[in-house]
């Protein structure tokens, strides 16, 4: 197992609730103040070099015109990584292909930050959140296509050695395409996919990539990793190794069930805070009309966070919280129900949890809560 401490590196302060509309898209920057936001930042960083230090990798995003992640470009982030640590992998999960016009400037950054890193990068891709579709004047119809194209271009764009080629696609044109400098980590680096339904489990099983799922409990990881699982038997492929899935949870552990009871409730900010009109969470054609048609009836989504309990988001699997021993047999008892995992991606800092406080929870997960699942979660190699 692989543990990874993610924050979103949101910016908390914000005014009162019904002063505003949406926390994405039109709240107006004019509430940064730039101080505030540098000591964030300098908060942050030190925080991936802490989980560096104890033996955690590092996990990180970008979004865009929101105050939920000061973070518009990962690449910038991974860079800075690079250098100000040591041994952690680094993680983009990730870069929002299907809203980015120039997948090739893609490729070259994550060949840089490779570069840099020594061979510590792993790429992920994602469609993209429905909310910055607008943001960037993107076109929501036939995004999951237009990022399977990007992805194959970037692929070939990081394999290819023996000087420029041309691009014909349905979405992309491109010329003379040759990437200085190209990868370390040969052929390609590591290279991850998210997937929060079923059915877009298939094409990430044909490619062999990892699998990644984010706060869909118990139910709904299960179902999205079986479908990789069945679509690599129906391929007649081997049954994939753990290391092929991964999944995100906000994760606090204290020294006590209480101590870490306190830290996953400052965690909920992530969950509670995601104001967004209907207009932005389903932009026309981003999603399949029934899919559409039952948000606009009011089931917006498979679980409604805001009106959630901690407790119930611990019984879905949502949140893993409390002493060491409890984190543990809630990690132990999600890898059960969903038929296992490789990647744990720890989002352990959120809102208004504070700096002293999020570094407690990464040192005690590393001391006492990864040492005792190292044990159990030995990798598994794939069936002959």
């Amino acid at each position: 197992m692989q543990y990874w401490h993610f924050s979103e590196t949101a910016y908390p302060y914000l005014p009162e609730d019904d002063s505003f509309d949406s926390v994405r898209v039109t709240l107006p920057n004019s509430i940064i103040e730039p101080e505030r936001a540098a000591a964030l930042w300098d908060r942050y960083l030190a925080e991936w070099q802490v989980a560096d230090e104890s033996g955690i990798n590092i996990m990180i995003n970008e979004h865009h015109a929101t105050a939920t992640c000061m973070d518009p470009a990962a690449p910038v982030i991974a860079g800075i990584l690079s250098r100000i640590t040591k041994d952690a992998r680094i993680l983009i999960l990730g870069n929002p292909v299907a809203n980015r016009k120039d997948p090739v400037r893609v490729a070259e950054e994550m060949a840089l930050v490779d570069v840099l890193s020594r061979g510590r990068l792993e790429v992920g891709f994602v469609r993209g959140v429905p909310y910055e579709v607008s943001a960037v004047n993107s076109q929501p119809v036939g995004m999951n296509e237009r990022m399977w194209e990007a992805i194959d271009l970037i692929q070939k764009a990081w394999t290819t050695h023996d000087g420029p080629f041309n691009w014909e696609g349905r979405y992309f044109q491109q010329r003379q395409v040759n990437i200085w400098p190209r990868p370390y980590q040969q052929p390609t680096p590591p290279a991850w996919v998210t997937a929060m339904s079923p059915g877009s489990a298939a094409r990430i099983a044909d490619n062999d990539f990892v699998i990644a799922s984010f706060l869909t409990g118990y139910e709904g990881t299960r179902k999205v990793f079986d479908a990789y699982r069945q679509r690599k038997i129906e391929t007649g492929h081997a049954a994939p190794a753990d290391d092929r899935f991964a999944y995100a949870a906000l994760v606090y552990t204290g020294k006590t069930d209480e101590e870490g009871l306190e830290g996953a409730r400052k965690l909920l900010w992530y969950v509670k805070a995601n104001k967004v009109p209907f207009e932005f969470i389903q932009p026309p054609g981003y999603s399949p009309y029934f899919a559409r048609a039952a948000g606009m009836a009011g089931d917006k989504s498979k679980y409604d966070f805001k009106s959630l309990t901690l407790e119930d988001l611990i019984n879905e699997g949502i949140v893993f919280a409390g002493s060491p021993a409890t984190v543990r047999g809630q990690i132990e008892k999600f890898y059960e129900r969903v038929g296992g995992f490789g990647h744990l991606l720890l989002m352990g800092q959120a809102g208004f949890l504070e700096h002293e406080e999020t570094v407690r929870g990464i040192r005690t997960f590393a001391e006492e809560v990864k040492p005792a699942l190292t044990s159990m979660f030995t990798p598994q190699p794939a069936n002959a």
